[in-house]
C-alpha cells in the first residue's frame, strides 16, 4: 500500500516569500523544496539527500535577515516552500496555492494582510521556472529562478517577471571551449538527457566548438530513468553507453550536468565495472557544465565515485558564507522545531529510522549522528551553487523591499503589537527596484542583475579532488569572467589540477590523431571531421614551427629551414675568401705565375742583346711580358669580399689588360709574316715592317677594348650584390656585372682577337723556324680559345664563389699557356743551349 508524506516548511511573517522547484522526493529524478501538500510515493522513496541544503540556505537567509537590525527593521520575512515534483500538473497547482489563503485552496482569494506573498524563489529546472510564471506573469510577482540555464533569450522575453541568479548559459559554453583550447583538446565527447534542455545545450555547445576548431567525437542523448521505464532497456543502454566511452579516443567527457545526468553516468560507469567490460579504470577526464553539485541518490550511496577523481566542473561562482557551517552542524531532529523535512531527510541519510515512523526497522536513529560524517555524494556541508544562488535570492528580495520602503516611507503605518507593515506595497511595484538593485552579500559578492535580468557574475572552474572513503573536495583552479575585457575573462592555474590516476599527473591528450609535430602541417582526411587528419611535411624551402599547424610558412630570405623544417637558420654569408682553401690555392697560383713571369722578364731584359731575345721586335716581346703579369696579378681582384671599387675594376681590368696582352700576339704574329714578306727583293713590304706597325695595332686594339668598358661603367656599372635565392643555405656575395650583355661583349671583344691571332699565326706556321715565332704563337692562341670556350658553359653553370673560380682558372690557364707556349722555348735556348743564342747558328739554320 502506498503511503503519504506530509511534508511542510512554513514560517508566517509580514512578507512572505515563496519557494518552490524541482524535487525532494521524486523519484529517480532530481528535487529540490518539499511542500506541504502530500504526495502518492512509494514505501521507499529514491532521494537527493544533498537538496536539503538548499532548504537549509533559505531558512538562514531569512533567519539572518530577520535578524539583521538595518534590513527591513521591523518587519518579519516569512516564507513558504512548496514541492513541483518535477511534474507540471503540481507545479501549478502548487503556484496556485501560494496565491491562496492559507491552508485553502480557493486562488485569487487571500483575506491574510499578516502574510502578503512578495515573490516566489524557484524552480531548479527551467521548465519548472516556466511552468510558474505562466501564472506567476498574470499578478506580475517576481520571480526568482535558481535553477538551470535558459540558452534562448527569446524563452526568457516571454516572461518579464522572471529573474535568473545565474548568468547566461552561453558565457559558460564559451569558458568550455577557452579551457578545451587552453589544453588543446579538440576531440570530445557529449552526453546530455534526452530532452528539451539537453537538445538545447548540444546544440548550443556545438555551435560554439566549431567556432573554435574543437570536433565531437560522439553525442550520447540518454532517455530519463523513471519508475516505468524497462530495467532491461535502460541496463543495455547504460552498457552501450560505457563501451561507446571505453573505445572512443576522446579523453575528454563533456557532461550537461542536470542530476537526471550525473544519475545515469554514475550508473552507467557502476554498470560497466560490475560486467567487467574494462580491465582497468576508463579514465576519461570529466568537464561538468550547469550547476551540478555532484549529488547521489540513496540507492547509489555505495557506488565509488573514484572515476570521477579529477573532473572539472564550472559551476556559478560562489563563495563561503559565514555562518552557514555551523548553522547545518547544529542541525538536529532533536532540537530543531517545525522542520517538516529533517525527520525524512535523517533517515534517508543515516538509513535509520525513527520509534513513529516504522517500528519494524531493526536500526534506530540515536540523534547522536552528524551530518559532517555524510559522504559528498549526498551532502556537503559547504554552501554549493544552488544554495549559493537561492542565499543570494532572498536576500535580493529583502534588498528590494527595504529599498522599497525606504524610498515610500511616508507610506509606513504602526499596526497592532509594534509591527510595521507597509500595507500598500503591491509585489508588481518591486520590478523597478529589483532590476535596479546592488549590494554586497555577507561573503562579499556583490549582487546585481544586467539588462537581460541575469544576475551578473561569473563560474569558477572546480578541480573535483575525491577520497577511497568516497568523500571528495573541490579546488577551485580558476575562474571566468564574462565581465572582464576579452584575455582576462578566462583564468585558470595548471599546477593546481589533479588528472585522474589514470594519467600518472601528466596532462591528457584528447585527440582525433596525434599532433602533426612542427615540420608538417595538416592534411584533412576525406570524410572525416576537420580535426582528423594526415600529417604532410612541409614543402622545400617552408617550415612550421607549431604543432597542428595548417599551412608552412617561408622563411625570410636571409633564413633557411633545417633539416627537421621547424625553425629558420640564418644563412652564411660566403664569398671567395683568401682564407677558403679554393681562394689560397688561386692566390698562391697568381702569385706563382706572376713571379714566373718577372723570372722570365728579368732573364729577358738580361740577355736583351741576344739575337733570339732582339728577334720579332724585342719592345713587343716586354710588353707582352708585362701584360702576362698583370694578368696573372687580375685573380687578386676577384679573391675577397666584394666591395664597390673591385666589382668596378676586376672585370674592366681583366678585359683592358688581356685585350693589351692579345694585341701584342697579333701584332708579333703580324710582324712576323710581314718580315718574311720583307725579306724579297724590291718587296714594297719592308717599309711596313718597323715599331710604327706594332705600336699601332697594340694601341688601336686596345682602344676598342677601352672604349667598351668605358661604355660598360657608364651606362649598368657593375656593384657588389647579395644573391639570396641561388643556395637554399647560403647568401652569395658577388659582384653583379650590371649589363651582361657588355660583359659578354668585352669577353666576346677578347675571342675575337684571340681568334684573328689564331689564324694568322696558323697560316704564318711553315715559315722558317729561326725567325718564325708563329708555330708558338699558333699552339699559344689554341690553349687560349679552348681555355675560354669551355670557360662560358661552366661559368653559366655555376653559382657562387666557384663561378668566380672558374674565371680565375680560366685567366691563369689562357694567361700561362700564351707564357709557356710563347716564352718556355726562348728561355730554353737561353739558358739551356746558349751556343744557339748567335746570329752566325740562327742564320745558318735557316739556309738548311
Amino acid at each position: 500500500m502506498p503511503r503519504r508524506f506530509p511534508y511542510e516548511y512554513y514560517q508566517q511573517g509580514d512578507v512572505v516569500v515563496g519557494g518552490m522547484a524541482s524535487e525532494f522526493f521524486p523519484i529517480m529524478d532530481s528535487v529540490l523544496f518539499n511542500e506541504q501538500p502530500t504526495v502518492e510515493l512509494t514505501d521507499y522513496p529514491v532521494v537527493l539527500l544533498k537538496n536539503y541544503q538548499h532548504v537549509l540556505a533559505l531558512v538562514f537567509a531569512v533567519k539572518e535577515i530577520n535578524e539583521h537590525p538595518k534590513i527591513l527593521p521591523n518587519i518579519t520575512l516569512g516564507f513558504h516552500i512548496y514541492d513541483s515534483f518535477h511534474n507540471a500538473r503540481i507545479t501549478y497547482e502548487t503556484t496556485l496555492r501560494l496565491l491562496s489563503a492559507q491552508h485553502r485552496f480557493v486562488p485569487n482569494y487571500n483575506c491574510d494582510i499578516q502574510n502578503k506573498l512578495i515573490s516566489v524563489i524557484g524552480g531548479l529546472s527551467s521548465e519548472i521556472s516556466f511552468y510558474m510564471s505562466v501564472i506567476l506573469d498574470i499578478y506580475h510577482i517576481p520571480q526568482l529562478s535558481c535553477g538551470s540555464f535558459v540558452t534562448i533569450q527569446s524563452e526568457k522575453r516571454k516572461f518579464p517577471s522572471l529573474y535568473w541568479m545565474i548568468p547566461d548559459e552561453t558565457h559558460q559554453h564559451k569558458g568550455i571551449a577557452s579551457l578545451l583550447l587552453h589544453f588543446r583538446w579538440s576531440w570530445v565527447g557529449l552526453i546530455a538527457l534526452k530532452d528539451d534542455n539537453g537538445e538545447t545545450f548540444l546544440q548550443s555547445l556545438i555551435s560554439t566548438f566549431s567556432q573554435s576548431g574543437i570536433c565531437v567525437a560522439f553525442i550520447q542523448r540518454h532517455p530519463e530513468v523513471n519508475i516505468i521505464s524497462d530495467i532491461e532497456d535502460v541496463m543495455k543502454n547504460w552498457i552501450e553507453m560505457y563501451l561507446i566511452l571505453l573505445h572512443s579516443k576522446a579523453n575528454v567527457i563533456i557532461v550537461h550536468g542536470e542530476p537526471q545526468t550525473m544519475f545515469s553516468l554514475s550508473w552507467v560507469l557502476y554498470t560497466g565495472e560490475r560486467e567487467s567490460l574494462a580491465k582497468s579504470p576508463l579514465g576519461k577526464v570529466w568537464i561538468v557544465a550547469a550547476q551540478w553539485g555532484f549529488a547521489s541518490m540513496t540507492l547509489q550511496k555505495k557506488n565509488d565515485i573514484q572515476e570521477f577523481y579529477g573532473a572539472i566542473t564550472l559551476p556559478v561562482h560562489t563563495k563561503e558564507v559565514p555562518g552557514f557551517q555551523k548553522f547545518v552542524q547544529n542541525r538536529n531532529p532533536s532540537v530543531t522545531k517545525g522542520d517538516g523535512f529533517i525527520q525524512h531527510f535523517w533517515q534517508q541519510a543515516f538509513e535509520c529510522s525513527f520509534p513513529n515512523s516504522d517500528p519494524t526497522s531493526e536500526k534506530r536513529c540515536t540523534w547522536e549522528e552528524k551530518l559532517e560524517s555524510l559522504p559528498g555524494p549526498l551532502f556537503e556541508m559547504s554552501m554549493t551553487g544552488h544554495s549559493y544562488s537561492i542565499y543570494n535570492a532572498v536576500y535580493a528580495v529583502a534588498h528590494t523591499l527595504h529599498a522599497m520602503h525606504v524610498s515610500r516611507g511616508k507610506h509606513r503605518v504602526i499596526l497592532n503589537e509594534g509591527r510595521l507593515l507597509n500595507q500598500k506595497v503591491k509585489s508588481w511595484k518591486l520590478h523597478s527596484f529589483l532590476s535596479r538593485i546592488s549590494f554586497n552579500n555577507s561573503a562579499g559578492d556583490s549582487v546585481s542583475f544586467d539588462g537581460n535580468r541575469e544576475l551578473a557574475t561569473g563560474f569558477d572552474i572546480i578541480n573535483l579532488v575525491t577520497f577511497l572513503n568516497n568523500s571528495f573536495l573541490r579546488v577551485k583552479v580558476g575562474k571566468l569572467s564574462p565581465q572582464d575585457p576579452s584575455g582576462k575573462d578566462f583564468t585558470i592555474h595548471d599546477d593546481k589540477i589533479l588528472w585522474h590516476r589514470s594519467f600518472n599527473q601528466v596532462l591528457p591528450i584528447s585527440l582525433c590523431n596525434d599532433n602533426c609535430l612542427p615540420g608538417f602541417i595538416r592534411k584533412k582526411k576525406e570524410g572525416e571531421p576537420f580535426c582528423c587528419y594526415d600529417c604532410d611535411p612541409c614543402p622545400e624551402g617552408e617550415i612550421s614551427n607549431q604543432n597542428d599547424m595548417d599551412f608552412c610558412i617561408k622563411c625570410p630570405e636571409d633564413q633557411y629551414p633545417n633539416m627537421d623544417q621547424d625553425q629558420c637558420v640564418l644563412k652564411d654569408v660566403t664569398y671567395l675568401s683568401y682564407k677558403d682553401f679554393l681562394g689560397e690555392s688561386l692566390t698562391f697560383s697568381s702569385i706563382f705565375l706572376s713571379l714566373v713571369t718577372i723570372l722570365i722578364l728579368r732573364i729577358f731584359v738580361k740577355h736583351r742583346e741576344t739575337p733570339i731575345v732582339k728577334a720579332n721586335n724585342r719592345n713587343l716581346t716586354f710588353a707582352l711580358l708585362i701584360s702576362l703579369l698583370l694578368c696573372f696579378l687580375c685573380p687578386l681582384l676577384f679573391i675577397g669580399q666584394p666591395k664597390k671599387v673591385t666589382c668596378l675594376l676586376r672585370q674592366t681590368a681583366f678585359g683592358i689588360i688581356f685585350s693589351v696582352a692579345l694585341s701584342c700576339v697579333l701584332a708579333k704574329t703580324i710582324i712576323v709574316v710581314l718580315a718574311f714578306m720583307a725579306t724579297k727583293p724590291g718587296s714594297w713590304m719592308r717599309k711596313w715592317v718597323g715599331k710604327r706597325l706594332a705600336y699601332t695595332i697594340i694601341f688601336s686594339c686596345s682602344f676598342i677594348q677601352l672604349s667598351i668598358c668605358a661604355l660598360w661603367l657608364h651606362t649598368s656599372p657593375p656593384f657588389p650584390h647579395l644573391d639570396l635565392h641561388s643556395f637554399s643555405e647560403e647568401i652569395i656575395m658577388e659582384c653583379n656585372e650590371g649589363s651582361i650583355l657588355m660583359f659578354y661583349i668585352a669577353l666576346g671583344y677578347l675571342g675575337f682577337l684571340a681568334i684573328l691571332s689564331f689564324i694568322v699565326a696558323f697560316l704564318a706556321r711553315k715559315l722558317p723556324d729561326t725567325f718564325n715565332e708563329a708555330k708558338f704563337i699558333t699552339f699559344s692562341m689554341l690553349v687560349f680559345c679552348c681555355v675560354w670556350l669551355t670557360f662560358v658553359p661552366t661559368y653559366l653553370s655555376t653559382k657562387g664563389k666557384y663561378m668566380v673560380a672558374v674565371e680565375i682558372f680560366s685567366i691563369l690557364a689562357s694567361s700561362a699557356g700564351l707564357l709557356c707556349c710563347i716564352f718556355f722555348p726562348k728561355c730554353y735556348i737561353i739558358i739551356l743551349r746558349p751556343k744557339l743564342n748567335n746570329r752566325e747558328r740562327l742564320a745558318a739554320r735557316r739556309t738548311l
